[in-house]
């Protein structure tokens, strides 16, 4: 989890992208001008570059530093395991989520081309506006163990902070899958999209650090408002 210094160093350097402090193809200062201007550690500083990688908003040339990517619309990392919220604080979206779904459920008994059983589980059931505009439906379930129940106030903020700070759970990693498809009716109404419209649909499976299974989620995305980004580096096996 991100310190407060390396959150806030993160934050302050993707506003100043945001609102073209540095503009596309700038170089970021250099690590050591960083230090002296944040007065904080390299390590410190490194690590927040690399939130910044991992939001799309720089990439790291060897040789010459940290160049600022073409933002013009929000970017979601779609690999990584960064909650909405996180992403609200560092890119400053003034979103908005609001609590549609939270009660005791069982899950789908397939998802993903893979067997689940119907588990019980927790089915919390968000919407993310940004300006007044909904965006995106996030559809979850949390099984029970090990989430027996998610405080609205929690679910509204970042649940991710509540599993890990509050319950003490290390989220490790995730499988997904990414489809393009035809909203449902309900889905069409919470984006307030024309019946037959497409949606972009990114279902995950999220396990904790000893591999156990704990999050189904499925997130319908409005096509027309975000573009998806991943970083993929090769590697020789």
């Amino acid at each position: 989890m991100a310190t407060n210094k390396q959150a806030m160093i993160a934050k302050d350097l993707a506003n100043k992208i945001k609102f073209q402090q540095y503009q596309p193809g700038d170089l970021l200062p250099s690590e050591s001008v960083l230090c002296e201007l944040y007065g904080t550690a390299r390590g410190t500083i490194r690590k927040a570059l690399d939130q910044l990688t991992e939001l799309g908003l720089i990439q790291k040339v060897r040789g010459k530093g940290s160049v600022v990517l073409d933002l013009q619309r929000f970017t979601f990392p779609v690999s990584g395991l960064t909650s909405f919220s996180e992403l609200n604080s560092s890119l400053g979206m003034h979103a908005k989520t609001s609590v549609l779904i939270n009660q005791p459920a069982t899950t789908p008994t397939h998802f993903m081309e893979k067997e689940i059983g119907a588990l019980p589980s927790i089915h919390l059931r968000r919407l993310r506006q940004i300006n007044g505009t909904p965006v995106v439906v996030d559809d979850d379930y949390l099984l029970t163990p090990p989430i027996d129940k998610v405080p609205t106030a929690a679910a509204e903020q970042s649940i991710y902070q509540y599993f890990e700070g509050e319950l003490g759970l290390k989220i490790a990693y995730a499988t997904k899958e990414i489809t393009v498809v035809p909203a449902s009716p309900d889905i069409a109404a919470e984006l307030k999209l024309a019946a037959g419209s497409l949606v972009v649909v990114v279902k995950s499976l999220v396990y904790l650090e000893d591999t156990t299974l704990f999050q189904l989620t499925t997130s319908y995305h409005r096509p027309d408002r975000f573009r998806f980004i991943d970083f993929a580096r090769r590697q020789s096996i």
